[in-house]
């Protein structure tokens, strides 16, 4: 495929890398992005970040008519566009529905007066709730979720029925939502709504489920962005990471251009939209970390590894265990393949920040939350 590609939200960490990612392989490329105070700041102008070549319409996804001007000529449509932040969306519920569903809602009205060759829009994780897990005798466990008594006396992992701890797997596309907080909810919505209508109209529609994605670009001021950024965000003003439980939950970290290369294979592969073989592919790295060896190793590589991670052995409402992608099917179908590895990735984010300025407002977030009765 060839031709001028939208982003929705094109402006911002992911789609920007996309962009870059886009340009090389020969595409035009045009952003819709309402260029959100919290993500870039008051002075809502283009991001010195994004390639001069990127067209940009400053314009919300909710609005029909800058949606049917920013798909002018377009042969293909990746849907970012969306407020991040599972904290967040459990008190800003509204403008969390608003955006993400309704903004879906209106972007796919759009896309039915105005079909396109190809939509990818961005899925999350955060559907899945808990991640795969097999009990003491080797059963897969798909639904299962941690009650606050638990949590109040610190009791972290899961266990089965009899007591018996659960064994946390790789998580594949198969394994049915467990919805936990509002976006997670919303980010269900967007990919369902996506799909439904594409499937309806004609239009080929991919989902990309995206892990824990990190890299240059992520806004430090934003509180509610990327674990890694927040982080940074606490380590460059001195202050140590605050950590959520005892650190020891596991995630799947993937740097941000291996993302971006997926999402272009999922434009270029015929196969990606077939319904025979998914249409939904989890993006990740395929490996796992603790949330405190990641803290730990962002010090390490900025310099500040005097500065220890501040374990809170606090419960946020929303936040699960443990989840690790299972990437086979984007291997077998899209021919991804994660190339960045973490220790790479760190370095090079670690440089990248030494020219940024982060305004730390994690202990402002955390203190929001627990006034709301969010963390346990």
């Amino acid at each position: 495929m060839s031709g001028r590609i939208l982003i929705t939200g094109g402006a911002g960490f992911l789609g920007s890398h996309l962009a870059d990612e886009l340009l090389e392989h020969g595409y035009r490329v045009r952003a819709l992005d309402n260029l959100s105070e919290q993500v870039h700041g008051p002075a809502a102008s283009r991001p010195g970040y994004l390639s001069p070549d990127v067209e940009l319409i400053a314009g919300d996804v909710r609005d029909p008519e800058a949606v049917r001007q920013a798909l002018e000529g377009v042969d293909a449509v990746y849907h970012f566009a969306a407020m991040v932040g599972v904290g967040q969306s459990m008190y800003e519920i509204e403008r969390y529905t608003s955006a993400n569903n309704l903004g879906t809602a209106v972007l796919l009205e759009a896309l039915i007066e105005r079909p396109v060759q190809r939509l990818v829009v961005a899925s999350s994780m955060s559907i899945y709730g808990e991640g795969l897990y097999r009990d003491a005798d080797g059963r897969p466990v798909t639904a299962c979720e941690r009650d606050r008594e638990s949590l109040k006396a610190h009791e972290w992992e899961l266990k089965d029925g009899q007591g018996r701890p659960l064994t946390p797997v790789p998580t594949p596309e198969s394994k049915p939502p467990v919805l936990t907080s509002v976006y997670a909810l919303s980010k269900y919505d967007q990919e369902r709504l996506c799909l439904m209508v594409g499937r309806a109209y004609g239009i080929p529609t991919v989902a990309l489920r995206f892990f824990n994605v990190y890299g240059t670009r992520q806004a430090l001021s934003n509180p509610y962005t990327g674990v890694l950024a927040i982080f940074a965000s606490r380590l460059l003003n001195g202050n140590p990471p605050l950590i959520f439980e005892d650190g020891r939950q596991m995630r799947d970290f993937v740097h941000v251009s291996d993302i971006a290369r997926a999402c272009r294979l999922a434009l270029e592969r015929p196969e990606a939209s077939d319904q025979v073989f998914g249409q939904v592919f989890n993006i990740g790295s395929g490996r796992q970390y603790t949330v405190r060896e990641i803290a730990r190793a962002l010090g390490e590589v900025l310099g500040r590894e005097a500065i220890e991670p501040e374990i809170t052995g606090k419960y946020r409402v929303g936040d699960i265990r443990h989840c690790v992608a299972d990437i086979t099917l984007a291997r077998r179908v899209l021919g991804y393949e994660p190339q960045m590895p973490l220790e790479q990735g760190l370095v090079e984010l670690a440089s990248w920040l030494a020219g940024q300025v982060a305004c730390d407002r994690a202990a402002e977030a955390g203190a929001e939350l627990a006034a709301r009765g969010l963390t346990v």
